[in-house]
């Protein structure tokens, strides 16, 4: 197996430079599928509904820890 060295964040923005060789392929393909089989009234309702779960969830702080 080929270690993937490759920065996909900033290499493939253009679009997969692995190809084949590629370790997200799997999700490409399930991307794919989901965007051809929902509608987009279906993903703006999704996208909605996290929001609100998002809105109900308490604040999440964040303390730093200070040397002693």
């Amino acid at each position: 197996m080929v270690e993937n060295t490759v920065d996909c964040a900033v290499a493939c923005v253009n679009g997969c430079v692995l190809g084949d060789q590629c370790p997200k392929r799997e999700y490409a393909a399930a991307t794919s599928n989901f965007i051809e089989n929902t509608s987009l009234d279906q993903m703006l309702e999704m996208a909605e509904e996290a929001l609100r779960k998002k809105r109900r969830e308490p604040p999440k702080w964040i303390t730093p820890d200070f040397p002693e």
